[in-house]
């Protein structure tokens, strides 16, 4: 009897485990590249160093920025236009309106986008929201805020919609935990700007910084 004990124990560690790869929260060594549905974003060294060859669908990517006017916006741009000529988008709680003939310049026909302008203590729910709706391509998210649990639920939320989702946050947070599947740093340093991969599920990321553009 403790054989047989011991051996549905085993089985059941064995579900547990099969669950978890299947659900992404523990990745099988050498196909991470299968997890996600990738979203190349442009830039050919960050899709190069990251193993979805672009930003992952069905997760959540979190930028973490020096200061506003880094291009952190900018090197979304070309994932999104790619994404919004079948998908819409939506773009929660930004810190300035929303400029449209920059939008139409970049790519982005102002049909497949909504301007959600909630307050920012309600940002992150209505981002979830977005993400958990399913109907949508992707949503961005202006947050301040350290809230690990609603991170988390941003995370699952974009699971559940198979969306694309990313959150803009102070670089302030980059020593925080964080359940983003990817982690992206964009700060100055001698006059440009510095992409730097912080976390990238499934794989390590790279020491070295990304360059990512010049600053004026």
């Amino acid at each position: 009897m403790q054989g047989h004990g011991v051996r549905r124990h085993g089985v059941h560690e064995a579900d547990c485990l099969q669950q978890a790869l299947h659900d992404g929260s523990v990745f099988r060594g050498g196909r991470a590249r299968q997890a996600h549905d990738g979203l190349a974003s442009g830039n050919p060294a960050l899709d190069a160093a990251l193993p979805w060859n672009g930003f992952p669908r069905g997760a959540l990517t979190e930028l973490l920025v020096g200061a506003d006017g880094l291009g952190e916006l900018s090197l979304l741009m070309p994932a999104l236009a790619r994404l919004a000529v079948r998908e819409h988008i939506a773009l929660v709680s930004p810190p300035y309106i929303p400029y449209a003939p920059a939008l139409v310049r970049a790519g982005l026909p102002l049909a497949r986008l909504a301007w959600i302008d909630a307050p920012a203590e309600r940002a992150l729910w209505a981002a979830e929201q977005c993400l958990r709706a399913g109907c949508l391509g992707a949503a961005l998210v202006w947050s301040t805020g350290g809230d690990e649990r609603a991170l988390r639920r941003l995370q699952v939320a974009a699971e559940d919609g198979g969306s694309f989702g990313f959150v803009f946050r102070p670089a302030r947070h980059a020593a925080n935990p964080s359940p983003a599947a990817l982690r992206l740093l964009i700060d100055a340093d001698a006059g440009a700007t510095r992409l730097r991969v912080l976390k990238c599920r499934g794989t390590q990321p790279p020491t070295a910084p990304l360059l990512h553009a010049r600053t004026h």
